[in-house]
């Protein structure tokens, strides 16, 4: 959005911008999964908070997000970050940044943002995830606008509801919103996103891209005459890592499993030799 230095922009000349999606199309892995670590170990997140989510975050992760799921996770990690203070989120978010960021960061996303802005054109973040983990996201890629979701604030803590989800139909609203306030053409533009949800996104400008589309989009990019990207670079890294995690969980569920049965033995073995001391006949 216009900042208040920014100059008003000459209605005679409207140039291009690339506008993208962030979870799973600039980056691997969705947002809120990448700073997951540092909101439980800085106090934010429960482990109990984490499995009432998980549900939600793999659903979204394996691509299968349709937009009754979508709003599942929405309502999920809104409940989630009810009272959490703002200011520790922020905080929390610009120490971890670079850490949560630079691993699951797609490079051929990285190379289309340079590209864009050697071009002459601004690049633009569309997502829906909160503005406070997506702002700090886009001063690392240097970035130079922001569409994302707007969390209701009070006295400082987040109150669970959302003032506007950057979703949907809405994100393309907040797009053409901010072509009329920066002077962007929309019919040069480019947009760039993986999910069929976003296809309002893609309506809205000239170029779309669907980047490792997900099964409905695929088929209305094929449609829509939309060209289809494959970004492999960080998505490699991420599923390795998804997949020894879920290695680690069946491990950990087999180790609890065979912890209960071996008590079991032992407490059946103690009740046994028990009764054969009971049974013992006394001299």
């Amino acid at each position: 959005m216009t900042s208040p230095q920014s100059p008003a922009p000459d209605p005679t000349h409207r140039r291009a911008a690339a506008f993208f999606d962030l979870d799973k199309t600039v980056i691997a892995t969705s947002s809120a999964s990448a700073f997951a670590r540092p909101f439980l170990s800085g106090g934010l997140l429960t482990r109990r908070a984490v499995l009432r989510s998980a549900y939600a975050q793999v659903t979204f992760l394996l691509g299968t997000a349709d937009e009754g799921r979508t709003e599942r996770l929405r309502l999920a990690l809104s409940r989630t970050v009810t009272g959490w203070r703002v200011a520790r989120v922020e905080e929390l978010v610009e120490a971890h940044v670079d850490r949560a960021i630079r691993p699951v960061l797609q490079p051929e996303a990285e190379r289309l943002i340079a590209e864009h802005h050697a071009a002459g054109e601004d690049v633009v973040i569309v997502s829906a995830s909160a503005t406070e983990l997506v702002r700090p996201i886009a001063r690392l890629l240097g970035v130079d606008r922001v569409i994302a979701t707007a969390m209701a604030v009070e006295d400082g803590r987040y109150t669970g509801e959302i003032d506007f989800y950057a979703y949907g139909q809405a994100k393309a609203v907040a797009m053409r919103r901010l072509a009329e306030q920066e002077g962007y053409d929309l019919a040069a533009s480019s947009a760039y996103t993986d999910s069929v949800t976003d296809a309002p996104m893609l309506a809205a400008v000239g170029h779309g891209y669907v980047v490792n589309p997900d099964r409905g989009l695929r088929r209305l990019a094929a449609a829509e005459g939309w060209q289809t990207l494959r970004f492999r670079g960080a998505r490699v890294e991420v599923q390795a890592r998804r997949r020894l995690r879920a290695v680690a969980l069946v491990a950990a569920a087999v180790t609890v499993v065979a912890a209960g049965i071996a008590a079991g033995v032992r407490r059946g073995s103690m009740g046994e030799t028990r009764s054969h001391q009971t049974d013992k006949p006394s001299l």
